[in-house]
This record gives structure tokens, C-alpha cells and sequence, in this order.
């Protein structure tokens, strides 16, 4: 459930965990932490769930999530929304954590960029590799075009259908969504400055035979210019070795990468090591004791990039913020296979 409004002066938020950030990992988090009856707040800068899975590739198919042969940002999002249900995670979306201050009873008081307060005992960031900006590329103009001609993700596919298609880069991002979207573009034209492409073996063979079949048209170049007014696209000036050609563009996808950016985080006396928050193995805890890292934004030796990794480091944090709130509790392992406690929490009937 969303946050509701509360009453001005009726103090801080008071839970057990505030977990930073609504991707996956920081959505199981609230599952693994459900089972130990600890209650969770979920704070997220995107106005939705599901971070860079439901943000950059909703319908992209993600294929190594253990159990699920292929699965796609937005129904592993939706998953995990119901796998959470029973334990009334609170969401409060559209916000960011600006100030975190440890308070002299050892919890922590955190302020949102709202004005929000939270009082809590453990603090998990899944913030993924914090606040991504996409790259945009140097071209004169280019903000009129922004969201309605010019995208830096996918959302839906359909919002491409029967469009004549630009897309820039020579990554994996531009080379699936060229495999992705020729199918339902009017055209599509992939742009790069080199024949040459950092993406997946299988995806540049992919590409090169849609482009020996005609249904792609691949340029060697860069985009010199936007045509267009009133924030419509109608072309753009490529430039090639053999010279300027002006190409037919309805939709232009530049993929230039992203630049990652701690923001706030950076300011709470966390250790970190480029950008990145490292933790221990056993407990994923950061520097500062109650404060752990998930997922992406977190880095240890050894560390994979995975949706499966940061699942199985929300599973060892859950147990040792069990012991921060419920310090005197006995904990004893349980299975949800055979563990009559943990399926009445989960509903099992």
C-alpha cells in the first residue's frame, strides 16, 4: 500500500526497517524481513515499483532468474509486488531520503526531500547504482524533443508501433531494443560511430542478419542534427563518411549510457569505493552498524552484478536485523516448506 497524508506535527514515521529503494531487491528484502515479523517502509525516487527493472526495460525479457526461464522487468516487479502482499509493506514513492542522523537511542531519524520523517531501527539501501541520469547527447535542441519525440528508455513498445525508429548507441541497451522494436517500427535505423559493438555475440549476429534481410538499415556516423517543432520529430541529419544524409525519424532512442550518481547517500559517513558501498559477506552491513546494502549499489570481493545475488543478500541481512530489533528473540531458522508459523504468515491456507 501507498503512504497516506499524515497530519502536520504528528511527528516521525516510527518502523522497524526503511528500506531505500522499490527494485527487486529491495522488494524481496521486504519479504525476507516479513518472515522475521519485522515491519517495513519502502521509500523509492521513482514514481512506481520495480527501480531499473520497471523504469529502463518493463517489457525487456530477463532471462536468468532462477526458476522463471524468461521473465520480463515488469512481471518479475509484479511477482514480487505479490509475494509481499501478506506483510503490508508501505510504500512511499516520488520521494527521496535527503538526511539520515542516528539518534542517541541508536536509531535512525530520516528526512525525505518531502519534508517526511522516519524513525527506524535498521536501514536498508537497494537503491540499485543510485540516481541514474542518462547521457544526452550533444546536440543542439534536443530538449524540446524530450519525452515526446526523444527517449532515453522503453516503457511500452507499442508507443513505437508503425514509427520510423532512430536508434543511437553500440551497447547491449541499443542493441536489444533494435532486435526488440524492428518488429512493430514502421523503420528502423541503428546509428553507430564505428562498425564495431560492445553488446552480447548473439546480439550483434542478430542485428547484422536483420540488417542483411533489409529490415534494419545499419549507419556508420553520428546524428549532426534534429529536424522537427513543437517538440515533433520528423528528422535528423546523420553524418557518414560519405557524407550528410537526412533520414525520416518519428522516435529517436539515444543509448549513451547512464551516469551514476550517489547523491545523499554520499553525505551519511559510509565508507565507499567508487561510487559503491562496501559490506561484509556475512550480514551485507556497511561501516556504520544497522545500516546494511543490497544489490547493485553494494560491493564486496567476488561480487556479481545479478538479480540473484542481491536476493540472496537480502536473505542474510534479514537475519542479523532481526537481532538489532528484537536483540533478546531466540532465532530459530525456519522453512517455509514445513514451518507451520511462516505459512500462516504468508496466508497458506
Amino acid at each position: 500500500m501507498t503512504a497516506m497524508e499524515r497530519p502536520e506535527g504528528s511527528g516521525p514515521i516510527e518502523t522497524d526497517v526503511v528500506i531505500i529503494g522499490a527494485g527487486p531487491c529491495g522488494l524481496f528484502a521486504v519479504f525476507e524481513l516479513g518472515l522475521l515479523d519485522l515491519k517495513c517502509h519502502v521509500v523509492d525516487i521513482l514514481g512506481k515499483p520495480g527501480g531499473q527493472c520497471s523504469e529502463l526495460y518493463p517489457e525487456k525479457p530477463i532471462y536468468d532468474v532462477p526458476a522463471l526461464p524468461v521473465v520480463t522487468g515488469q512481471e518479475l516487479t509484479d511477482r514480487l509486488l505479490e509475494q509481499i502482499r501478506p506483510f503490508n509493506p508501505v510504500f512511499h514513492f516520488g520521494e527521496r531520503i535527503d538526511a539520515l542522523v542516528r539518534q542517541d537511542d541508536g536509531r535512525f531519524l530520516l528526512t525525505t526531500d518531502a519534508g517526511k520523517h522516519f524513525l527506524t531501527k535498521v536501514v536498508v539501501i537497494a537503491a540499485g547504482g543510485g540516481s541514474f541520469t542518462p547521457k544526452r547527447p550533444p546536440l543542439d535542441g534536443i530538449e524540446a524533443y524530450e519525452g515526446t519525440s526523444v527517449f532515453y528508455s522503453v516503457r511500452r513498445m507499442d508507443d513505437f508501433r508503425d514509427k520510423d525508429v532512430l536508434i543511437v548507441g553500440g551497447g547491449d541497451s541499443a542493441l536489444d531494443w533494435t532486435l526488440n522494436l524492428q518488429p512493430v517500427a514502421r523503420s528502423l535505423t541503428l546509428l553507430h560511430r564505428r562498425d564495431e559493438f560492445r553488446g552480447a555475440p548473439h546480439s550483434v549476429n542478430e542485428m547484422r542478419r536483420l540488417v542483411g534481410e533489409g529490415k534494419v538499415r545499419l549507419m556508420i556516423g553520428q546524428v549532426a542534427a534534429l529536424h522537427g517543432e513543437a517538440g515533433i520529430l520528423t528528422g535528423a541529419t546523420v553524418k557518414t563518411s560519405a557524407g550528410d544524409e537526412i533520414i525520416s525519424v518519428d522516435a529517436m532512442l539515444p543509448f549513451f549510457g547512464l551516469t551514476m550518481k550517489l547523491g545523499p547517500i554520499a553525505d551519511w559517513g559510509l565508507n565507499l569505493h567508487e561510487n559503491l558501498i562496501p559490506v561484509d559477506t556475512e550480514k551485507f552491513e556497511t561501516s556504520q552498524a544497522g545500516i546494511f546494502a543490497i544489490g547493485d549499489i553494494n560491493t564486496y570481493p567476488g561480487k556479481l552484478k545479478l538479480i540473484l545475488s542481491g536476493f540472496h543478500e537480502a536473505a542474510l541481512m534479514a537475519q542479523a536485523a532481526q537481532k538489532i530489533v528484537y536483540p533478546n528473540k531466540k532465532v530459530v531458522f525456519q522453512y517455509t516448506t514445513s514451518s507451520s508459523s511462516l505459512q500462516k504468515k504468508l496466508g497458506v491456507k
